[in-house]
């Protein structure tokens, strides 16, 4: 029998251009150091404003990689 686990972590990413570069800008990292990422979650979206402009964008990821046998 093949049990597949997995352990999930939450990170948070940022970025001033997107949701979306933030998203990618925190998987990058989290690649850096941890192997076999299979998938992610958004938990959670705000950001900061400045001037009545949007400053940076803040995403709250849960993001899984599996463990090895």
């Amino acid at each position: 029998m093949n049990n597949h686990v997995a352990k999930i972590i939450e990170v948070v990413g940022t970025s001033e251009t997107s949701v979306e570069d933030a998203i990618t800008g925190a998987i990058a990292k989290a690649a850096e150091t941890l192997d076999n990422l299979q998938w992610f979650q958004v938990v959670e979206t705000r950001g900061n404003i400045t001037d009545q402009k949007v400053e940076r964008f803040q995403v709250v990821l849960k993001i899984a990689f599996g463990l090895e046998d």
